[in-house]
């Protein structure tokens, strides 16, 4: 009988320059349909960025075991040409279908680079389910979306920042307020109110400082990159170097704040409110599925329309 050899590397057996060079050349070795499984000592999600940015969406990541003492994770190249539309080009081609997506707890933001069998076989899914239902959007004669696909990316980016940039810098001081007032009166009756705090306490944090990085740097160079090709020249020097860096740091920041949300879900079991809920207590509630249906959007154009954009064309424009 014929034994199948797991592909497993132990990254921590290697020299510290030597770690990502070794996973790459095993990478590479693979064939379709191959995997490489990874056994490191802390999350190597900055790998993930790399690997995309280098080799392009043509692979899987699945943590098998996600912490606190080993992180163990399954790189999978994919079968070219077997439905590989991803759940972000869905939603970019028809936001409507999005809804689909959250009907089943489908993340298609942060998540938004694996397909919908990849995802359905991760969660139990009926995939024909899912893809009759994605087929019958087609036809639901509904007012059209906003076009975000068909916009000019520095339209794109402006957009953002006046609509949603404008909607988190109104909304997340009040959250922080509710979840910190209602954790004091409610806390001892209802413990999950306090990590929900914590949770929204981190998210004012980070998205404080990201929008701040994406308006003041990010989107200006992707300004600079469309009018270098609506022109006809050059990229002008940038101590970035490419896009792809800060593009790679604003995804690690939208899956840490979508993971954050995710949580806060999970605690209020769905946003459900207790029978003792008081007015701020069901205001806090609201405020917080209100802000993460904006997130999902948010997140959408920029991690599945505007940076993808935004890589091809500097790519066209360095060849």
């Amino acid at each position: 009988m014929e034994t199948t050899v797991e592909n497993i590397l132990n990254v921590t057996l290697l020299e510290p320059r030597l770690k990502h060079p070794t996973i790459f050349a095993r990478f590479d070795e693979l064939n379709e349909g191959e995997s490489l499984t990874i056994h490191n000592d802390h999350d190597p999600k900055p790998l993930y960025y790399q690997l995309l940015g280098q080799r392009g969406n043509i692979f899987t990541w699945d943590y098998l075991e996600n912490g606190p003492e080993w992180w163990k994770i399954k790189i999978q190249k994919r079968i070219i040409g077997e439905g590989n539309e991803t759940l972000g080009e869905i939603a970019a081609n028809d936001i409507r279908k999005a809804q689909i997506f959250k009907k089943y707890g489908i993340d298609f933001c942060c998540g938004g680079k694996k397909t919908v069998k990849e995802v359905c076989a991760e969660k139990g899914l009926d995939i024909n389910v899912i893809e009759k239902e994605l087929a019958e959007a087609d036809k639901v004669v509904a007012s059209r979306p906003l076009p975000y696909n068909d916009w000019s990316l520095d339209f794109l980016a402006d957009y953002i920042v006046n609509t949603h940039h404008s909607y988190v810098k109104q909304t997340l001081p009040d959250l922080k307020n509710y979840a910190a007032k209602v954790a004091q009166v409610h806390g001892s009756a209802h413990p999950e109110l306090i990590p929900i705090y914590e949770l929204v306490d981190a998210v004012y944090a980070e998205m404080s400082t990201h929008m701040v990085k994406e308006e003041q740097i990010l989107f200006p160079y992707i300004k600079e990159i469309v009018g270098a090709k609506n022109n006809g020249t050059p990229i002008q020097f940038s101590s970035m170097g490419s896009v792809r860096g800060p593009i790679n740091m604003m995804e690690m920041e939208h899956e840490s704040t979508g993971k954050c949300l995710e949580e806060i879900r999970t605690l209020s079991n769905n946003f459900t409110l207790p029978s003792d809920a008081c007015a701020s207590y069901t205001l806090l509630f609201k405020l917080l599925e209100e802000f993460e249906e904006d997130l999902h959007i948010h997140i959408h154009l920029e991690n599945n329309i505007l940076f993808p954009k935004a890589l091809e064309i500097e790519k066209k424009l360095n060849n």
